[in-house]
Order: structure tokens, then sequence, then C-alpha cells
């Protein structure tokens, strides 16, 4: 299933973004502010039984189901395209350098060779995703791409329940990178807007906290 990563195009229709956790889902909408700002329309927490999720993997779909139909209800929402997200745990990701200028079949070629150094898995198993980074720090004539791939399984365990729910998976991304791509949208409010500083984005869940140190968009989880 082929699922759009990029949320930010102008003309990307309506969605709302949706997370499922150990304890519960969570669902925020977000509007257009003016002024290359955003502001939270509304947002909805609706707990989850004991165990409809393991180890980030949806395990009672039919709970977890009625939970998001339950939460959308309460946002009180028109829109039913919806973004969400894979743990961190369930997704390989890797940075390669491949030659500048190659066009999108050879870069997609050049990607699945590569990747296939690095996923312990046939490539017919997994939704495997790229996106070129920028120039490689080595060399003008070489791009840096990042490499992110994950079990079909996790992606449409994910994809199963919001479309049982009546609603449409847009975009699939990696929570991790979800985090990083939000603090884009406070970048500003920071002093010369984080440039050459060190920022720490924590996530705190119910079970478990990442946090991720970033420096000139260059992150490190922990």
């Amino acid at each position: 299933m082929a699922l759009n990563f990029d949320i930010f195009k102008p003309k990307t229709p309506p969605l709302f973004g949706m997370d499922i956790s150990s304890s519960s889902v969570k669902m925020v909408e977000m509007v257009d502010a003016g002024k290359g700002t955003v502001r939270v329309e509304r947002y909805v927490i609706e707990s989850l039984p004991r165990d409809a999720t393991l180890d980030g993997n949806i395990a009672n779909l039919e709970a977890v189901v009625e939970a998001v139909q339950r939460a959308w209800k309460k946002m009180a929402t028109r829109t039913k395209n919806v973004a969400m997200a894979l743990p961190s745990a369930a997704v390989i990701t890797k940075k390669i350098i491949v030659p500048a200028g190659l066009r999108e079949e050879e870069l997609e070629v050049q990607v699945e060779s590569e990747a296939n150094q690095y996923i312990p898995f046939a490539l017919e198993e997994v939704n495997l995703d790229f996106q070129v980074v920028g120039p490689a720090p080595s060399s003008p004539e070489e791009v840096e791409v990042l490499i992110a791939a994950s079990r079909k399984e996790k992606v449409e365990d994910r994809v199963a329940v919001a479309q049982a729910a009546g609603l449409k998976a847009l975009c699939m991304d990696v929570e991790s990178y979800a985090v990083q791509s939000s603090f884009e949208l406070i970048r500003k409010t920071l002093p010369n807007e984080g440039v050459d500083q060190n920022v720490v984005l924590v996530d705190i869940g119910a079970s478990l906290m990442n946090i991720t140190v970033l420096r000139n968009d260059q992150g490190t989880d922990c």
C-alpha cells in the first residue's frame, strides 16, 4: 500500500494526527493561524483497555477500533483523513550516500540495493521509503539519503484500524521523526531559530519516555 509521507504539501487534503499508544488513542487537529503559524483546533484522548496494544503492536483490533471511533466522535470533526506514525522500534532507519543528480527511478534502484544490506527481511515483506536529506558532508557530488523500512504487517495493522473506524490513513510517519517535524512549528520562537544550539525534545508516554537531542537538524535519540 502506497502512503503519502509528505503531509505539508499545499494540495494535501485536510487531515488530523492520531497516535495509538500503550494506554490511549490521542487525536489532534491543527489549522493554519496565518503568518506561518499553526493553532491547535481540537484534541482528544481516549483510554484503551489493558493489553489492547503490546510492544507497539495492535493486539486487540476491535478494542482499538472502538476507542478510535469514540475519540473521533468526541473530537467533533468532519475530517476523516488521518496521519499516523509507527513506534521507532518498529522501523529500521539508515542513512546512505549516493551520487547526486540521480533520476527518481535510478534513486529507487540504488536505495533498494543498499537496503538489502541493512534490512534483515526480504524487501517483499517490508514497506520501504526514503528521503533525500541533503548534500553529503564528504562530497558535493553526493547526497545523503535516509532509508526507513518496517514490516508490512506493522503498517497494515494501523491502516486497518483507521479503515475499520471509518477513517482514511493518508500518511504513515515514524514517531521520532514526527516529534522532530513538530519542532519545526516552534523553531522561530527560539533565539536565532535554534541554530548552533542543543535542543532537547522530550516525549513522555504512559510507559516510555523518549528524549531527542537536536543540533542544527541532526538528532540523537535516547
